[in-house]
């Protein structure tokens, strides 16, 4: 092969963005996930969950609501009685209840003010229960536990903010309902045995602290359980999604175990055959252009297979003692005798000794993925710099173009495997990077400006933290191909 070809198999196509028309949609790993536990803030998550959440608030509320007529009806006023004013109470209750429910679901079917919907609901079903409340006991009723309900279902829809203002709802609706009792507003209902009642302050200080009590525990309680459930799901979307990127890793894994000696044989066939015709002596100087366009092309196909083994088959790394300032000067040595090198200044400023504890060889392919796709994004006769220095805890390698930048809606997905926008390339490199670094400990931060370059920052500490990337690459290693074959 000729001199191009790279470094302990560095990575191919680094794929730094220019622009984005080639970039392919992400895929939305929230399609699969529970609209329940999708988090209430999340872009494209909440509105059409919150809209699920309420129809079946609507016909859970108008369930629950028949089912407590009839068992009051048929317990506590021992048979429905028609004429008598509980009966007819708890009537135009249940019928009030079921006609407000129709007008939501009316607003709800317009798909418009969901938000404002759900408080309203809440409200409601404090003033419902406090009703139901009067005629089954007043403070001391049994039924004051259908507030906690309500705050539960508050917690559900809105999170913290609607757990509160169903808590404030049908705290207020209560205290409402004592204080009338206590001042004698509101009487006993005429077919209720008054002695069942707590109609003195004395009798309602207790059953009022309380139930208040239990509401507000209720309120706290289904509030942390909510935000739990939220927390949970965004972890769960999160899982998915890098459960499937393994899963596509897996099968780029076996593709190209039993691609590369198909690819890599010709290649070296092809490369030694135009290496021989081009230093035959024979050829014209157009047919040597020719040639060492062949040969450049077949040593850019292997980085690109190399890439593709890299990315599909982690390693654990083997730590040991690094000197990265050689490993980058070495790289910088090298970048410019090969590919576009000769149109693009490398240039490396840093101190002669940077002891760090890495794998040499995968720190090696850090380095010249980075400064490849510097090289890359930068234009003829532009400077790539590659600077070294320390600060007190950590050395700082920086690599840094002066091309276009990357643009704002690039930058989420930049070490995305397969993600590119360049017409050459497979966006490979970057996130050859990213796996090696996040398996070593080490940060690696962007800086860029359109029109202004980008700065790619990895952070190499003294000591690399204990991570969990052996045991995921153990797990990872069992899916891929367990041999790399030879070129």
């Amino acid at each position: 092969m000729s001199p191009a070809a790279s470094p302990a198999s560095p990575g191919g196509e680094a794929g730094a963005p220019r622009d984005h028309a080639d970039a392919a949609p992400p895929r939305d790993a929230r399609a699969s996930t529970p609209a329940m536990l999708l988090p209430s803030g999340a872009p494209g998550g909440a509105e059409a969950p919150l809209a699920s959440r309420l129809t079946w608030l609507i016909a859970l509320r108008l369930a629950v609501l028949t089912v407590f007529l009839v068992v009051t009806a048929a317990v506590y006023l021992g048979g429905f009685t028609p004429g008598s004013f509980s009966s007819n109470v708890a009537l135009v209750t249940v019928a009030a209840a079921y006609g407000v429910s129709g007008i939501y679901a009316v607003f709800l079917r317009m798909n418009r003010a969901l938000r404002a919907i759900a408080r309203a609901q809440l409200v409601t079903d404090q003033i419902t229960w406090t009703a139901l409340v009067y005629i089954t006991g007043g403070a001391s009723s049994g039924a004051t536990s259908l507030y906690g309900l309500t705050c539960l279902t508050g917690a559900i829809l809105l999170g913290l903010p609607g757990a509160i203002v169903a808590a404030a709802s049908g705290a207020a609706a209560y205290l409402v309902l004592c204080a009338a009792l206590g001042l004698h507003l509101l009487g006993v209902p005429p077919d209720q045995p008054a002695g069942a009642y707590a109609t003195q302050w004395g009798e309602l200080r207790y059953p009022m602290f309380v139930n208040l009590l239990a509401i507000v525990v209720v309120t706290l309680l289904a509030s942390y359980l909510a935000e739990r459930l939220r927390a949970t799901g965004g972890r769960l979307v999160q899982a998915t999604a890098r459960a499937e990127q393994a899963e596509r890793l897996a099968a780029l894994g076996r593709l190209a175990a039993g691609l590369a000696h198909e690819i890599r044989n010709p290649l070296g066939s092809i490369a030694g055959s135009i290496e021989l015709l081009r230093t035959g002596g024979t050829l014209s100087d157009e047919d040597r252009k020719l040639c060492e366009i062949i040969e450049r092309e077949t040593a850019r196909l292997n980085d690109l297979v190399g890439d593709m083994l890299d990315l599909s088959r982690p390693r654990v790394p083997t730590l040991e003692g690094v000197d990265l300032s050689a490993t980058a000067r070495d790289v910088v040595v090298l970048a410019g005798r090969s590919g576009r090198g000769s149109d693009v200044e490398v240039r490396f400023d840093g101190p002669s000794s940077a002891p760090v504890t890495a794998d040499a060889a995968q720190m090696r392919q850090v380095v010249w993925n980075l400064v490849r796709n510097a090289i890359q994004a930068s234009s003829a006769g532009a400077v790539v710099t590659v600077r070294l220095w320390r600060d007190p805890s950590a050395w700082l390698l920086e690599i840094r173009d002066k091309g276009r930048g990357i643009p704002a809606g690039a930058r989420d997905r930049l070490f995305d495997a397969f993600f590119t926008t360049r017409t050459h390339g497979m966006g490979i490199g970057l996130a050859v990077v990213k796996r090696i670094l996040d398996d070593h400990g080490f940060a690696i931060e962007v800086d860029s400006r359109e029109g202004e370059g980008t700065a790619f920052r990895v952070r190499v500490p003294d000591r690399p933290p204990e991570s969990g990337g052996a045991e995921r690459l153990a797990v990872a290693a069992e899916l891929s191909p367990r041999s790399r074959p030879a070129g």
